[in-house]
């Protein structure tokens, strides 16, 4: 039964044909997997924790370490996995704050690259699906540490990950981005400044009515997205003609209001909203300006977008989900500039190139046409502090922070709530009748697989010299259900506690710092063909072939 319910929430990706577990070899020395789990139902349609474990004792020995992404929990205590993993946690759906990204390559690369690493050494990335934020880790070490062009590294990823015809293996355009400013970050001296922004205004094109427009970003170390202001009626002003920027522009001395005139701009009027002469066909050209400033601690903005149509009986009905994540220090050409990124900007996109319902390019009707985001760094002129900090690539033998795990049990909670929005009916709120006709409510769901079918689509194995199996017979060895021998020790990875680069704004605390050592783990008893649940002996498992790593190479050199 929970084979059949694995192959369900997978759909059409290929599993690993000895072993049963949905993992890949994206290089010889990087596996991406789905997130393990120690837990029911979750164990039922997800690879168990312990047989993961003992597929890669049998492969790897103790030449193995995961580091995770998930915000949500990793849906396994440490301890199942001899300690040996490095917690990088962000949402599902989103993008990595990108002051996690040089203490993620930097703990990469010392496992698999440090002075006393062990040869045969591998790194396993997973997410949930193994999938959108394994694929922008696994990409961005490609890129930034094995010199891979951004095109190689997401073909690679692909042609690993995905069955053909079935999508890319990162698709969802903010990740995409991402992957992109890694690529400019490793051209020009691996260097990033954190810098508090204000976001001044956002002018949108073709707005429609019922559209919530809400300003993000990350706090608690990257694990939270924080609704930092969300606009409301009277922030809401229509331009008359076509083009709310025509006589805009970012001002020089960072004022928190552009200057616009009076003559272009007719206040929305909350009191008599419901008379005004629809323009639902081609929408409105408006700009909203924030009554307060909107102060974010990070560079790393999230434009969220969501439209509710008035339903009945105390119901609004959902018809348009969308966001977009941009970093102010790429868009303000930072690397290029030795550091010294714009001070001021505007970011714009169209609808159609935003981000659509948790990883898919799903967003539902059309809520605007285009959107163009006005932002500037705090310089501390008008009594907010002026914080930057200038961060880089950890040298090898340099500490590496971590930040803080998750709780590894709030994976099996957040798959029975509401972790992303949807379309549908929803709840009105008396408090949503301000934010222009629509809900800052969010959306929720009951089932635990729907979330995984958004996802997972089209998921398939590799092994490590690309081939879409292991041809070596150790299905034995990792079909148990029970846990094998083995003596589990905490070890001493050789790192010690450091705080996490990644400003924490009113969040969160330091992050715990759990480090690797260059050379193999100390106190850890590897698993014995003996103590396999089924009983196959050491005799039957020598009939299997070497185990043979392909060598690190591009497609274009095979």
């Amino acid at each position: 039964m929970a084979s059949i319910l694995r192959q369900i929430v997978a759909g059409p990706r290929q599993k690993h044909p000895e072993a049963g577990l949905d993992l890949c070899y994206v290089t010889d020395n990087i596996i991406a997997t789905s997130g393990p789990s120690s837990t029911f139902p979750q164990r039922a349609y997800r690879n168990p924790t312990n047989a993961l474990v003992k597929f890669l004792d049998y492969k790897h020995g103790t030449h193995w370490a995961i580091w995770e992404f998930r915000a949500e929990g990793t849906g396994y205590p440490d301890s199942e996995v001899y300690g040996r993993i490095r917690h990088y946690p962000w949402p599902d759906h989103h993008p990595p704050p990108f002051a996690l990204i040089p203490n993620i390559m930097a703990s990469m690369r010392d496992w698999l690259k440090g002075p006393d690493t062990k040869v045969g050494r591998v790194v396993v990335v997973h997410c949930k699906a193994g999938k959108g934020r394994s694929g922008t880790a696994a990409c961005s070490y490609l890129i930034s540490e094995e010199g891979w062009t951004v095109e190689d590294a997401l073909f690679r990823f692909t042609t690993r990950r995905m069955r053909s015809g079935f999508g890319a293996g990162v698709s969802i355009p903010s990740q995409l981005r991402w992957i992109r400013y890694v690529d400019e970050w490793t051209k020009h001296r691996k260097l990033y400044v954190e810098r508090q922004v204000e976001i001044v205004e956002v002018h949108v094109w073709g707005l429609r009515d019922g559209v919530k427009v809400a300003v993000e970003g990350y706090i608690d170390e990257g694990r939270t997205i924080k609704d930092f202001h969300t606009f409301h009626r009277h922030e809401r002003f229509i331009v008359e003609g076509t083009d709310p920027t025509s006589a805009i522009s970012p001002s020089s001395n960072n004022e928190s209001s552009l200057a616009l005139s009076d003559s272009k701009l007719q206040s929305f009027d909350l009191q008599h909203q419901d008379t005004l002469k629809s323009v639902e066909a081609g929408g409105d050209a408006v700009v909203f300006r924030p009554s307060q400033p909107i102060i974010l601690p990070t560079s790393d903005i999230n434009i969220d977008l969501e439209r509710r149509n008035k339903a009945a009986y105390g119901w609004t009905m959902v018809t348009s989900v969308a966001h977009v994540w941009f970093n102010t220090f790429f868009e303000g050409q930072g690397p290029q500039n030795n550091g010294n990124a714009a001070s001021d900007g505007v970011f714009e996109i169209a609808w159609d190139a935003m981000d659509g319902i948790k990883g898919s390019a799903r967003k539902g009707t059309k809520a605007l046409d285009r959107l163009a985001v006005v932002w500037s760094v705090v310089d501390g002129t008008r009594g907010t502090p002026k914080l930057t900090q200038t961060i880089t690539e950890p040298r090898e033998g340099e500490l590496v922070p971590e930040t803080k795990a998750a709780d590894w049990k709030s994976a099996q909670h957040s798959a029975l709530t509401a972790i992303g929005k949807d379309l549908g009916l929803r709840s009105a709120s008396p408090v949503s009748m301000d934010v222009n006709k629509a809900s800052s409510l969010k959306s929720s769901s009951s089932s635990p697989q729907s979330k995984e079918e958004d996802q997972l689509v089209g998921v398939k194995t590799h092994g490590p010299d690309g081939e879409e199996h292991i041809a070596h017979d150790v299905g034995a060895a990792v079909r148990g259900v029970g846990q094998p021998a083995v003596t589990v020790l905490k070890p001493d990875l050789g790192m010690s506690k450091a705080a996490s680069p990644v400003p924490t704004a009113d969040v969160g605390e330091g992050g715990q710092i759990v480090g690797v050592d260059s050379g193999s783990a100390a106190g850890i008893v590897k698993s014995r063909s003996d103590d396999l649940s089924d009983k196959k002996g050491g005799e039957d498992l020598k009939t299997s072939e070497q185990h043979l790593p392909g060598q690190l190479v591009k497609e274009d050199e095979k």
